[in-house]
């Protein structure tokens, strides 16, 4: 939910008996101190700290090129020269000790990796720190890597998630599980507790979730429409359109496959498309595209994330939200 969740949204989560959680992975370390900190002056519990460790972008000038010129006609219908070059606007927390040692002054209770792993050493360090650690995995193979890598607790995102699938390698056939069916082959074989994330939007879920054996569950949608949220007034408006019920995966806006509500840039059918340039390489010609036309107010372009959830979304406060979901569960139970 980088973009989308802020300080106060992961506060009053936290506030409301749930574990709040504030997205750094495209944020700088002065960025990334801030929204740390600026958590912690507004609750005084427990809350997550998202970080990315996908494999380091590397750049490709001739693919970029390529990937430019595909997207010329975008450009030239935003009057927007096509940039000569793009390039990585973050690094991957894998290539960041800088950020491994805010984290260790910082010491927030609960970090999680999406994308893949840190090192076995990176991990150790937190947990000695008194930092709970969890992984974001996608498949039975994934999860054997963060058992192995020693992590607390994984996050089992079924394809029905919105945003970024967490998978460890994009080169790799992803199985796009459904969740149900993700959560049948990891629970028998996890030595650890497992967190259900993808598509949840409503407290019965989590209780059927919880009896077949996680240990919790993990929302990201249902949070956009509360006041809290950064989204901006256009997301707000299409999450609440028809268009939330057609939410599909694509790769051309960020280079790796991610799902959401569809604008310009769902262009994966496209046999004519050259390969994407690396993430987040991709993702910074997206971001042209997307800033100049919102200035225009045309958010046809915006990356506008979510789940196959996303009509179930209610604008209300995120405590509200979150006494409502605990109200669900009790009646479910």
């Amino acid at each position: 939910m980088v973009g989308v969740s802020t300080p106060t949204l992961a506060a009053a989560v936290s506030n409301a008996g749930a574990l709040g959680s504030i997205g750094i992975g495209a944020s700088s370390l002065t960025q990334a101190r801030e929204m740390i900190l600026a958590t912690r002056q507004l609750t005084s519990r427990p809350f997550n700290v998202n970080l990315f460790c996908h494999r380091p972008a590397v750049a490709n000038r001739e693919q970029e090129a390529n990937w430019l010129a595909y997207l010329a006609p975008h450009f030239a219908r935003l009057n927007l020269p096509v940039p000569s070059t793009i390039n990585a606007a973050y690094a991957s927390f894998v290539e960041s000790p800088a950020m491994l040692e805010l984290l260790l002054e910082l010491k927030p209770s609960v970090v999680s990796f999406h994308f893949g792993l840190a090192s076995v050493a990176n991990i150790q360090q937190l947990q000695q720190a008194g930092i709970v650690v969890l992984a974001c995995v996608t498949n039975i193979n994934e999860l054997s890597a963060a058992e192995q890598a020693g992590v607390d607790a994984v996050v089992a995102q079924g394809a029905e998630a919105g945003g970024h699938r967490g998978m460890f390698d994009p080169s790799e056939p992803d199985t796009m599980q459904p969740l149900n069916e993700l959560l049948t082959q990891l629970l028998p074989a996890s030595s650890i507790p497992v967190i259900a994330a993808g598509g949840i939007m409503q407290g019965q879920q989590i209780t059927r979730l919880m009896q077949m054996g996680v240990a919790g569950a993990q929302l990201g949608t249902a949070f956009i429409l509360c006041p809290e949220s950064a989204a901006n007034s256009a997301y707000r408006q299409k999450l609440q359109s028809p268009a939330a019920a057609n939410t599909q995966f694509t790769s051309c806006i960020s280079g790796r496959p991610a799902r959401g509500m569809v604008n310009r840039l769902y262009l994966d059918d496209d046999l004519n498309r050259p390969d994407i340039a690396d993430y987040p390489i991709a993702y910074s010609a997206a971001k042209k595209l997307a800033a100049t036309a919102i200035q225009h107010n045309d958010d046809s372009y915006s990356a506008q994330w979510a789940g196959q959830g996303a009509p179930l979304a209610q604008a209300m406060p995120a405590a509200e939200l979150v006494k409502q979901l605990v109200a669900q569960m009790a009646r479910a139970d």
